[in-house]
């Protein structure tokens, strides 16, 4: 097929849905915004769409904005408690997964999820400033008194301590769940079984 004929049938998709978007469900058509394509690599409203059929996917670009909203609401200096920390995770969750379950995919909530634990056990991390105070809410949390202080007295970062085993234990999913932790994954789960119902 040349190029000049392929341009051509573009220009008569073009002019077919637009007449069907015009004449049958009387939507105004913006021509300089609008085109014909291949799905894949698509980004629209957020959304990109990847290879054969479109698969629908949450566009890097939005991905990045969730994450650097979410480091926004778990950085050290906001002078929050850890629970209103919590509250403005989980609305922003909501609201986040509301917009975005259409994806269907869930290890892609599942990663985001245990971003998101991390940060908020950095979080903790951070919070805890001192080697005392952190060996102290270790041990209050369960954590056995060897790894406690070895774990409290260390000099590595909060991204680091927030993968550790007594970092784990002592703010565990059962823990985390508790004081209120939303889960993208539960929520997207309830989201598309209601769709499925409906």
């Amino acid at each position: 097929m040349s190029r000049h004929y392929g341009r051509w049938l573009s220009t008569i998709d073009r002019k077919s849905i637009g007449n069907y978007l015009t004449r049958k469900l009387k939507l105004v058509v913006n021509h300089q915004k609008s085109r014909t394509c291949s799905t894949d690599g698509v980004e629209f409203l957020g959304f990109t769409f990847r290879g054969y059929g479109g698969q629908i996917r949450v566009s890097p670009k939005k991905i990045k904005k969730f994450k650097d909203r979410v480091r926004e609401i778990t950085r050290r200096n906001r002078g929050v408690s850890m629970q209103t920390r919590l509250v403005e995770l989980r609305r922003y969750i909501q609201g986040w997964v509301g917009y975005f379950r259409l994806v269907p995919l869930k290890s892609f909530y599942e990663d985001l999820d245990k971003w998101i634990r991390s940060r908020v056990r950095g979080c903790f991390w951070r919070h805890w400033r001192r080697p005392p105070t952190r060996v102290r809410n270790l041990l209050q949390l369960g954590v056995p008194k060897r790894e406690a202080l070895t774990h409290g007295s260390s000099s590595k970062g909060p991204w680091v301590m927030s993968s550790s085993k007594a970092v784990h234990m002592a703010s565990s999913l059962d823990y985390l769940k508790q004081l209120g932790l939303a889960s993208l994954l539960k929520i997207w789960t309830k989201l598309a079984s209601k769709r499925r119902i409906a």
